[in-house]
């Protein structure tokens, strides 16, 4: 089989691609491709290996001799999948690539607002410690995790290893029942769990449920100290309304690794935010990004072709 790597950069120039290449008879590999080289560089190949590249209808049509997609990502949305169906390509995603790496990333986010980091930095950087009458500065209100609660939405591998790891700091940890499936689910919902939150970490995707979850008037049931923590999906949060609650002081503390446009080309509140004094991290989507975590993707996409060649 021959198949096509259509963007091979955002795996990283570190990633080893060998177990890959076992698998097939020939690849040819691209770091960055749109959708219209996407149809020449494809053609004649039976697989394309693409982690963000549009495939839209129009150029699966072109594509005649293709028969399997293989998405460097749990998502597929960048695929049209419908048009893959009705044309009999087979389209195979990864997942559970990255548990270790966006739970890590998680709980750093959790810890540095805690402990209110971005402010503390910002008055290390300003001389103000210099300043102090005595030996530390105690001028923003820190939060202990132990014996706080958490709320998790999304009791997935992710959801369970966050809860983990927090239950280690002595955390109390509850899972919301899964968003627009309320009545059918045992678990307490989001907007029972919410008010009593310490912090609230967001391990759900993106759909027509969970789009704006904690919009203006949920976040006005939240705890003035609460922490609020995406590292799911941009849009699970309004962003700006949880900015100007952040600005408000009606929310405790805000990290986000991710958008709902990326890369933000054209800026966002919040990255415009970083330059204030407020107890907000944004990171660019890099949760995952542990060199363990992206040789995974590959290993689990060789994974997915020696299935497919096995069925």
């Amino acid at each position: 089989m021959k198949a096509v790597i259509l963007d091979a950069a955002s795996l990283g120039p570190d990633v080893d691609l060998s177990p890959i290449r076992r698998q097939l008879d020939s690849l040819d590999v691209h770091d960055l491709s749109t959708t219209a080289e996407s149809r020449e560089r494809l053609a004649n190949a039976q697989v394309a290996i693409v982690n963000k590249v549009v495939l839209d209808a129009p150029t699966l049509e072109a594509l005649p001799e293709l028969e399997l997609i293989c998405v460097l990502a749990t998502g597929t949305n960048n695929i049209d999948m419908a048009a893959a169906e009705r044309l009999n390509i087979t389209v195979k995603n990864v997942t559970a690539y990255g548990t270790a790496s966006v739970a890590q990333h998680t709980l750093m986010l959790m810890l540095a607002l805690a402990n209110r980091l971005p402010l503390y930095q910002r008055d290390v950087a300003a001389g103000r410690w210099g300043e102090s009458p005595f030996f530390c500065r105690m001028d923003h209100r820190t939060l202990q995790l132990e014996g706080k609660q958490l709320a998790i939405v999304g009791q997935g591998e992710l959801g369970k290893r966050v809860g983990q790891l927090a239950e280690a700091f002595g955390m109390r940890v509850t899972y919301a029942a899964r968003p627009g499936n309320e009545s059918a689910d045992s678990r307490p919902g989001i907007a029972e769990l919410a008010p009593e939150a310490d912090v609230i970490s967001l391990h759900c995707p993106l759909n027509d449920a969970t789009r704006h979850l904690f919009d203006a008037a949920r976040l006005a049931t939240l705890k003035p100290d609460a922490l609020l923590i995406n590292c799911a999906r941009g849009g699970i949060i309004d962003e700006e309304a949880a900015l100007d609650a952040l600005r408000g002081g009606r929310l405790g503390g805000l990290g986000v690794d991710v958008l709902p446009v990326e890369p933000p080309r054209d800026g966002h509140p919040l990255i415009d935010a970083l330059t204030e004094p407020l107890n907000l991290i944004v990171t660019p989507h890099s949760a995952w990004i542990t060199p363990e975590a992206r040789q995974n993707v590959v290993a689990l996409t060789a994974d997915n072709l020696h299935d497919y060649q096995r069925r």
